[in-house]
């Protein structure tokens, strides 16, 4: 099939890029953590290219031609119900794209957790009572911070700062998968997000200010067929997640999938 007959209405067409590499997802000792947390092996990035100019406005047009782009249909991966790596292969009907802010260019953006009584300035996260949030066990201060809306320390993240794609990062992380072991600092969780953050998200110097400035656009996605929701799973979960993220420059688009439940041995096809 050519270029020409896989666009669709936005003009879009996609490439799968095999050989680039996400160096947070190649680190050994970044391995061993996704194991702990219980995401090694749920986890994955790809990249693919595509070839027409991208504005932020073409939001669905452009998510809508990744899902249906036959080199995206035949290479995008996902977690089957029985966890096993597969790829999407199912005509979508429907997509939901969720536009994420992405405005953060430092770590000290989480600065704030160690001034509140939630991490102290050696680093050890202060514990707390046992608790629920839906099936996910709260056991400290930070989840507590992530989570319930109640906690004293809720309103150390504004609403805006929740969405900030460098937030949800750290989230997802410091939650992990079904028997996640928490980390007892927050170094891992910080260091972590940092190496993924740089793996995802593209930045420019401006010309004039020389000030650094994001230039990624960023989503939220999900993708249904006619059987209903396919990606990134057909069950929903604050964990399973899909985020493309955009560079409107080198046209190419970074995909990170994690789907929730237990650490697999391998994540490769």
């Amino acid at each position: 099939m050519s270029a020409g007959d896989r666009r669709c209405a936005a003009g879009f067409a996609f490439r799968c890029l095999p050989q680039k590499a996400f160096p947070s997802l190649e680190d050994r000792d970044i391995g061993e953590r996704l194991l702990k947390w219980s995401m090694q092996g749920r986890i994955t990035a790809q990249a693919f290219s595509f070839d027409q100019q991208f504005k932020p406005y073409q939001k669905d047009e452009f998510v809508t031609a990744f899902f249906n782009d036959q080199n995206v249909n035949s290479s995008l991966k996902l977690l089957s119900a029985s966890g096993q790596w597969t790829t999407l292969g199912s005509k979508v009907t429907k997509i939901e794209a969720t536009l994420v802010p992405c405005t953060q260019i430092s770590m000290s953006f989480f600065d704030r957790l160690y001034s509140e009584g939630v991490v102290r300035e050696t680093g050890h996260i202060v514990k707390c009572y046992d608790d629920y949030y839906d099936d996910i066990l709260i056991s400290d201060e930070l989840r507590k911070v992530l989570l319930l809306e109640d906690s004293d320390h809720y309103d150390l993240f504004s609403q805006l700062d929740r969405k900030e794609f460098l937030f949800c990062l750290f989230k997802h992380l410091c939650i992990g998968g079904t028997l996640c072991q928490f980390e007892d600092v927050v170094g891992p969780y910080l260091e972590t997000t940092k190496a993924l953050y740089k793996d995802l998200v593209s930045v420019q110097k401006d010309p004039e200010t020389k000030d650094i400035r994001i230039i990624s656009t960023v989503f939220r996605v999900s993708a249904y067929d006619a059987r209903g929701l396919c990606y990134p799973s057909s069950q929903r979960h604050q964990q399973t997640f899909a985020y493309l993220t955009v560079d409107p420059c080198r046209r190419h688009v970074h995909v990170l999938y994690h789907c929730f439940g237990t650490s697999l041995s391998t994540n490769s096809l």
